[in-house]
């Protein structure tokens, strides 16, 4: 258990009630490659030798890189964990320790988180992103980056211009439309998706949002809870954990845009990976290669979100940062107690993604009607969670859902059609 604390943020107390280090449940059994027939193993023996490959292919590294590149990807199915080297990173240390207990293992026999991230880990060794020399921070996946934010123009565009026009709608209104707040949620949900559904609320009254359609994919909805929070006095800083770079990021842009904008929020802190992983998460340079594609824009309301953006990070309003642990193999619950009271000066949490709910959940096989309040107990403030569902984990459900979902999609958990908005208290 933590002791109480009481920390002064922005001129006011804060108090932090007595909260569990772990969660108050038995922990489950890590989710391994080896599960047959599994989601696991197809990303582990499949989808992961993929990535390493595509990885070769849409760069210029060495002929010995892209040799290491490929011996990586055969060995990923059945082959055993290789060597990390010290490559200068400030995480070698820490990487040494966490290697430990899995030396001489084979990559699917260990728990997929830990074999992902250090997955990603590797190919950033073997490419020489942290070592001096022709190499040193190249992103081995900024093409894909750059391609999404490309392929979706249109959608920007489209997005941007709501943004702004719901903006003035606050400020000559002086008040906060919650339905606006909601949609907004829903876009930062359903970000990795650019062909939403959610479009066709804009043909027609734009004060009136029909977006039945993607609500009916939204196995939980805890988006009013979350928005009644966001507009009382009692919350005047949001922090982002936040997921992919690309359109996703816009989403997520777009809505600090609107709680800054029009005085929801007076701060947020988008905390964000140090360094590439998971092909797309985004990194500080991410967002402010993003800002930069939304200021080069022929439309001027996109560019007007740009500039927006650039002027809450120069007020001081929106803070980016990044930790290493965001790019770590441990649980949530394992945060380092220096992160975790940064995370205490927010008054809401946003938890973006996949990953990162994997991450909540310490990515083990969990009863999918488990409470997750009694897993993320550890958390020092409210929290939601916004996660489309790309693997099989999954709490907090109830019973007659995932029966009428497992009969009308045998693929529910993994095919990124399916969602949950969950508010933690």
């Amino acid at each position: 258990m933590t002791k109480d604390k009481i920390l002064k943020t922005r001129g006011k107390e804060k108090f932090l009630v007595m909260k569990s280090q772990i969660p108050k449940l038995p922990l489950p059994e890590s989710l391994v490659g080896s599960e047959i027939g599994t989601f696991t193993e197809f990303t582990v023996t499949q989808r992961m030798p993929g990535i390493a490959r595509r990885v070769i292919a849409e760069n210029h590294f060495s002929p010995s890189i892209n040799q290491s590149l490929e011996n990586l990807a055969n060995q990923l199915p059945s082959g055993y964990l290789l060597a990390f080297e010290d490559d200068t990173g400030i995480d070698v240390g820490n990487w040494q320790k966490y290697l430990e207990p899995y030396k001489e293992q084979r990559w699917i026999d260990i728990p997929w988180f830990f074999a992902e991230t250090y997955f990603y880990r590797l190919i950033l060794n073997i490419t020489n992103y942290f070592c001096s020399g022709e190499w040193q921070g190249v992103d081995p996946f900024h093409l894909q980056k750059s391609q999404g934010l490309n392929t979706s123009l249109d959608a920007i565009i489209t997005l941007c211009e709501q943004v702004t026009q719901w903006l003035e709608d606050s400020q000559q209104d002086g008040k906060i439309n919650q339905n606006v707040l909601i949609t907004l949620l829903h876009f930062a949900l359903w970000g990795n998706r650019v062909d939403l559904s959610l479009w066709s609320a804009f043909e027609s009254d734009r004060s009136d949002f029909d977006v039945e359609n993607q609500k009916a994919h939204i196995l939980v909805d805890d988006a009013s809870l979350v928005t009644e929070l966001l507009m009382s006095s009692a919350c005047q800083r949001v922090d982002f954990v936040v997921d992919n770079a690309g359109f996703e990021l816009i989403c997520d842009l777009c809505l600090v845009d609107f709680l800054l904008g029009s005085g929801v929020i007076n701060q947020i802190k988008l905390h964000l990976k140090p360094h590439p992983t998971f092909v797309s998460d985004a990194m500080i340079k991410d967002v402010h290669d993003t800002v930069e594609f939304l200021a080069g824009s022929q439309s001027q309301q996109v560019v007007a979100v740009a500039e927006r953006l650039k002027t809450y990070i120069a007020s001081g309003k929106l803070i980016l940062s990044d930790d290493y642990f965001w790019t770590s193999p441990l649980a949530f619950w394992e945060i380092p107690a220096s992160l975790k009271q940064k995370l205490a000066a927010a008054d809401l949490l946003i938890i973006k993604g996949d990953a990162n709910y994997r991450r909540l959940l310490g990515d083990r096989h969990w009863d999918f009607t488990t409470n997750i309040a009694d897993i993320v107990c550890y958390l020092p403030v409210p929290m939601v969670a916004l996660r489309t569902l790309k693997s099989e984990v999954a709490v907090g459900l109830q019973p007659e859902v995932i029966e009428k979902v497992s009969k009308s999609d045998s693929d529910w958990l993994t095919n990124g059609q399916w969602g949950v908005v969950q508010f933690v208290e």
